[in-house]
């Protein structure tokens, strides 16, 4: 079920519209509807209360001036595992010793 917290994309006409983070969910005074309190996610931020169905607020189908509307919980997805990598032994090596590197002295570049 879609609550408070919960990040929705606004579909107007089968179109996505604009995302929206439900900010409240409270009961109207008719029985089986809510006051959707929702920020829309654009610029300017702004807010909007649309008194939905609890259907309505889980994904069904709604008109408002006639024109279909639908809201559709968004759920991150899921990162790829990344393989490890193998275990490569590294060479043993004196504290403060850096491998494969050559020290190149100032001194033998001075002119005599």
């Amino acid at each position: 079920m879609t609550g408070e917290n919960d990040i929705v994309l606004i579909y107007l006409e089968d179109k996505p519209l604009a995302f929206a983070r439900i900010e409240d969910i409270s009961a109207d005074y008719k029985p089986g509807w809510n006051h959707v309190k929702m920020l829309l996610l654009q610029i300017p931020l702004q807010t909007v209360t649309w008194i939905l169905r609890d259907a309505y607020i889980d994904g069904a189908s709604f008109t408002m001036d006639g024109k279909k509307m639908q809201l559709e919980k968004i759920v991150c997805p899921e990162e790829p595992e990344i393989p490890e990598e193998p275990d490569i032994p590294k060479a043993k090596q004196e504290p403060g010793q850096a491998t494969g590197t050559k020290v190149i002295s100032l001194s033998d570049f001075k002119k005599k």
